[in-house]
């Protein structure tokens, strides 16, 4: 009775796994496929709806926000290469600090001292509260000094503490924000020396959402979330959420105010656009590097807010779009889907152990092993190509970012992706249960790491 109970659990739920994964193989291979279409459709234009190199840049002002809780390490570094590098003629650089961190403030304060365009913003509240609320409190910074100096700002810019910023990323959204509300720039996460495959599946999974995804939904017409780092928004545009949202633009609220940001600015008719631009013809895309999380623990934090914010929390908070738009749905709901994703996943690798198991004890006494009808292999197998494919594309595209070594190692850094995934989901149901009992959402950030050499880091 045991052996046939665990031979049944074992097909029941391969069936259960294999339904739910056809689903989403399809899910994916019509983003490949819609993809696939467009570069074909620019092909025949010869011609692509993106600019190939930065030029005649308007003149304007770009203000760039850092908020910055526990940064100490990185911060000065950050701030120096910035300056070194942007390549712009207008530009201040905001950091945002608590007053219970004085050793971030310390190093911000010793750029501030050397070089006027580092403004140092101390927060009137102890920290960590939220990264929106410490963006906050820079634009009610911003508004003293535009009060106070009489210039006009353009654009705001969004960055973290660990960004290796690009040369020319300003002169594209001083350039971009007079069609745009929002721009964004691709995100490049670096390779970690030290953490292959932890830090390694963040290369993967940027690789190909900011090159495929974000291409598919940005032609679609969908909604464009934003990445927090690498984007600006134009400066009329957060005044006028500032204006909804009670003077306050960012809503202190999220755990993920960037993706919630995107939404809104679409929301309110702004137009958010990705910008994959080219620095030079046939070169690397303008973007922003920076190290991503290099330990399981905290790839597993950073991962649990994400989810929590997007999936869990922020279905509550963003909902659907209010006018009926099928691809917009589409795409929320693919935001949405790892949380029926990761249990499919979960009994998924329990099935493995179940069938491990049955074959076992078949294999002991001596009894045939189960066999599966031809339904549930063509299922398999119609799996088994999805997951291929899947498998190819990625390498494709990690192949196109970071070379052919990294591309190779991107299949098995999906079983390492899927171990912190399912980690990550147990942390965010938990973090979502609290919220939901009246607690109030915290900075939870991981430590930053900053290259010793930025300038070869960002080649």
């Amino acid at each position: 009775m045991l052996i046939t109970a665990i031979d049944v659990v074992a097909r029941e739920s391969t069936l259960f796994a294999a339904l739910w994964f056809l689903i989403g193989g399809i899910d994916d291979l019509l983003v490949d496929i819609i993809y696939i279409a467009r570069r074909i459709s620019i092909g025949l234009r010869g011609s692509s709806p993106l600019p190939s190199a930065v030029s005649s840049v308007p003149p304007g002002r770009i203000v760039v926000f850092v908020a910055a809780w526990q940064e100490a390490g990185v911060i000065g570094r950050m701030l120096r290469a910035a300056l070194t590098r942007f390549e712009h003629d207008d530009y201040h650089i905001y950091v945002g600090t608590y007053p219970n961190d004085p050793a971030t403030i310390s190093a911000v304060a010793e750029v501030a001292e050397k070089d006027a365009r580092i403004r140092l913003v101390i927060g009137g509240v102890p920290g960590p509260t939220t990264k929106a609320d410490c963006l906050n409190a820079l634009w009610r910074a911003l508004l003293r000094d535009e009060a106070a100096e009489g210039f006009a700002t353009l654009g705001v810019a969004l960055h973290d503490a660990e960004d290796i910023v690009h040369p020319l990323e300003l002169q594209v959204y001083a350039r971009w924000l007079q069609a745009c509300a929002t721009v964004q720039l691709p995100v490049i996460p670096l390779p970690h020396p030290q953490s292959r495959f932890v830090a390694g599946h963040y290369c993967d999974e940027f690789a190909e959402a900011h090159a495929k995804t974000l291409v598919v939904r940005q032609a679609l017409g969908a909604g464009l979330p934003l990445a927090g780092v690498g984007c600006a928004i134009r400066r009329d545009m957060l005044g006028r959420i500032a204006d909804a949202r009670g003077g306050s633009p960012f809503d202190a609220t999220s755990l993920t105010e960037d993706y919630e940001l995107g939404l809104t600015i679409g929301a309110m008719g702004g137009r958010v656009c990705l910008a994959r631009i080219p620095e030079a013809p046939g070169g690397p895309p303008i973007a922003v590097r920076a190290y991503f999380p290099d330990t399981l623990p905290a790839a597993v934090r950073q991962k649990g807010r994400w989810l929590t914010g997007i999936a869990l929390a922020g279905w509550d908070r963003t909902g659907w779009r209010a006018a009926l738009h099928p691809a917009d749905h589409w795409m929320r709901m693919r935001d949405r889907r790892v949380t029926l994703a990761l249990p499919v996943l979960a009994i998924a690798y329990a099935t493995l152990l179940l069938w491990s198991m049955s074959l076992l004890v078949h294999g002991v006494i001596g009894s045939p092993p189960p066999v599966l009808d031809s339904l549930m292999r063509g299922l398999l197998w119609a799996n088994f190509a999805l997951v291929g494919w899947r498998l190819l594309v990625r390498a494709a595209f990690v192949y196109r970012a970071y070379g052919v070594e990294e591309a190779c190692w991107s299949a098995p850094r999906v079983l390492v992706g899927n171990y912190i995934a399912l980690f990550a989901a147990r942390r965010a149901i938990g973090l979502y249960v609290r919220m939901l009992l009246g607690a109030a959402p915290r900075w939870d950030k991981t430590d930053h790491q900053f290259p010793d050499l930025p300038e070869q880091a960002a080649q």
